[in-house]
């Protein structure tokens, strides 16, 4: 057997090799994980399974009916200031916001968490607020073994994990159903917020910047966001989200001081929180 004809077997046999291996980790971890997400959900949407971690959750659907509400996160552009002016507001917030408490006597109205590792950090601190809702993701409550005290609610990680070039996602209007993953809570804290019935939404500290010569976080605890495609797949996200409320008659405005996202029409903070009886203009008021 000459020298060129084994090298050639051996490619044959690794092409194989590679791809049966590379087919089985498919399967295994993301062809089954799928299947056996969709049969629960079928399970509990047609009231087989009663007795879900997510069951909670329906009490929240249309609570806040056509009102609007604030979803903060926690961009560097975010200040206290900005927490203070926001008390008298239906907030939903995330992550570190737990870290400024000793400095505000804002408490967000709804809390949440999805990433595993972000939870390991806070908490300590997560569990030590004095927030009523405290939302985590399925992937937290089965890592974890904890649901007490928390809404869980069921967030589908769809590619997430799997290197590709499309940053497709989809959007979801309940809840108890499924929460797609976005590629930051703020994308699943968008939609619990139409499950639960906004429809004027305004997003504060989302910066969707995460460059590493510069604060990534309003509070840093020790989270660093390396990928350099993180931008563009949060956008590709913010984007499905933007469809669906340009379908359903749902209003999301950027109110974020500066930042990279431009997906949603940009407005004033402080314009949308001035005194309605001045009869404010909010089209005359979107930035530029």
């Amino acid at each position: 057997m000459t020298l060129k004809t084994t090298l050639i077997q051996n490619k044959v046999t690794y092409f194989f090799i590679y791809h049966i291996s590379k087919t089985k980790t498919n399967i295994l971890d993301h062809v089954i994980p799928r299947i056996n997400f969709n049969l629960k959900k079928l399970a509990r949407v047609i009231r087989l399974d009663k007795k879900s971690p997510y069951e909670k959750l329906k009490l929240l659907k249309n609570k806040h009916k056509g009102e609007r509400c604030f979803i903060v996160a926690t961009g560097p552009s975010l200040t206290n200031e900005d927490l203070e002016k926001l008390k008298n507001e239906v907030t939903l917030s995330m992550n570190s916001i737990c870290l400024a408490f000793d400095e505000t006597d804002w408490r967000p109205t709804y809390y949440g968490v999805q990433d595993v590792g972000v939870f390991n950090l806070l908490q300590q601190s997560i569990e030590s607020s004095d927030m009523q809702y405290k939302f985590i993701s399925s992937s937290i409550s089965k890592q974890n073994d904890i649901s007490e005290g928390y809404l869980v609610f069921p967030l589908n990680l769809l590619n997430h994990m799997v290197f590709h070039e499309k940053y497709g996602t989809k959007f979801s209007d309940d809840a108890f159903k499924v929460v797609y993953d976005g590629y930051s809570i703020t994308y699943s804290m968008i939609q619990l917020a139409v499950y639960m019935g906004f429809t004027e939404i305004y997003l504060v500290g989302v910066d969707c910047n995460y460059s590493t010569n510069s604060a990534q976080h309003f509070k840093d605890y020790g989270f660093i966001e390396k990928s350099s495609l993180a931008v563009k797949r949060m956008t590709s996200a913010y984007t499905e989200a933007k469809k669906f409320a340009d379908r359903n008659q749902i209003k999301i405005y950027n109110a974020t001081r500066g930042g990279m996202l431009e997906v949603f029409e940009r407005i004033n903070l402080d314009d949308v929180l001035c005194d309605e009886s001045k009869g404010l203009d909010l089209a005359s008021k979107k930035t530029i």
